[in-house]
């Protein structure tokens, strides 16, 4: 049985989203495969690890530091959890020392946005050379940046609304950031570029909404992009799963909001206090009522954009559609609830979506082990450096 770390929490915006995410994974993990470990990062940047942390009441009450609190070494091959320990007694002095806690055969990301999502703890994970679930280092920083997402896709001819980026500093110089803006044409909608769960999004419609807008997206990050916003749209997501060319696209579903934007309430708030809010929870058409033409449009172009990043594991993708008009929003690839409702329409139960991430990792793991890392070439005694110092 492979006993898999399950991160979750972090310092991001997003850190109660991952606590449900990751709690919903080990809760539905298949534990006749599988020991689900518990590691939550506090809001500090802290990590905790025991079996307390498998209850959500532990997060609601704040006694998360009532857990162990750990450690790792980003070294290659150390696939230990460590925790400290004071020895010592009456006739000796005490001190403290290091003990293995636990170890690890694997790692499930459950980390939204920052610091997690964005292929920084991946590169962590890289360096302990473990097998980890989702995407890497690279298809995770991408996807986290919008501004470098839509270049990539716009180097793939993948279909987008046309937008424009600058960076926290040029608003010193407001004229001149609502003059390129507004050269797109109202309405247009604003965004931090490294951010998710609809944070810090805004809809502007004129001069005073946009500068307002923009002060509120420079809140959340030092990149702010601006798109021009398609009206009278149908907002449609689909999730992948796979790597490379073996890929499966989810059921497509409709969001249904009231508001113009769909909102971080609208994503996460249940309607329920005896329940975990969930995107489950979200009002959506599931399966999307979508003419066949529609619906493998947006299944290749989900596939294409997922490919585009050197994607694995899970990714969703939101699409605009107008007509037969059909634009890719954006790539989350580390969605909420890894979109196990996507597939449980699709006929995949929550429990083999996790299997199926779990083996992908596997797999991308075994294969990089082909991989040479090192070339013998004799630099040392070619190159004359250091001959002075002799």
């Amino acid at each position: 049985m492979l006993n898999v770390g399950v991160f979750f929490g972090g310092r991001s915006c997003e850190h109660e989203v991952s606590v449900i995410t990751g709690l919903q994974i080990i809760e539905n993990m298949d534990k006749e495969k599988f020991n689900p470990i518990p590691i939550y990062l506090s809001k500090d940047g802290r990590y905790y690890c025991g079996d307390i942390l498998k209850d959500f009441r532990t997060f609601k009450e704040g006694r998360y530091n009532e857990a162990t609190e750990i450690f790792l070494i980003p070294q290659n091959g150390d696939r230990f959890l460590y925790a400290v320990k004071l020895v010592g007694g009456i006739f000796s002095k005490s001190h403290t020392e290091n003990y293995i806690y636990a170890r690890i055969d694997a790692i499930f990301p459950a980390l939204h946005g920052t610091f997690g999502e964005d292929g920084a703890i991946q590169g962590l994970f890289e360096l302990m050379d473990i097998p980890y679930a989702g995407c890497g280092v690279a298809a995770g920083a991408v996807g986290m940046d919008k501004v470098l997402m839509k270049e990539v896709f716009k180097a793939n001819d993948i279909p987008m609304m046309d937008y424009i980026y600058f960076y926290r500093d040029e608003l010193k110089n407001l004229q001149n950031i609502l003059k390129k803006c507004e050269a797109l044409g109202y309405p247009l909608i604003i965004k931090p570029a490294n951010l998710g769960s609809s944070i810090g999004i805004s809809k502007a419609k004129d001069t005073l909404e946009l500068t307002k807008a923009l002060e509120l997206a420079a809140t959340y990050d030092r990149k702010i992009i601006v798109e021009k916003c398609l009206e009278d749209f149908r907002e449609i997501n689909v999730a992948v799963l796979g790597k490379d060319n073996d890929l499966e696209v989810s059921a497509c579903e409709e969001p249904i909001t009231a508001e113009e934007i769909l909102t971080y309430e609208d994503k996460y708030v249940g309607d329920s206090k005896t329940k975990m809010a969930s995107q489950k929870n979200q009002k959506k058409k599931l399966p999307a009522d979508l003419t066949e033409e529609i619906r493998n449009k947006i299944c290749e172009l989900g596939k294409k954009s997922f490919k585009a990043l050197d994607g694995a594991g899970v990714a969703r993708i939101d699409f605009l559609l107008k007509d037969k008009d059909v634009y890719v929003n954006e790539i989350n690839t580390l969605p909420g609830s890894i979109s196990f409702y996507l597939f449980e329409a699709s006929g995949l139960s929550f429990k083999d979506l996790i299997t199926k991430l779990i083996e992908i990792a596997l797999k991308r793991y075994e294969e990089k082990q082909k991989n040479i890392y090192s070339y013998d070439s004799n630099l040392f005694n070619q190159t004359s450096y250091g001959a002075k110092l002799k």
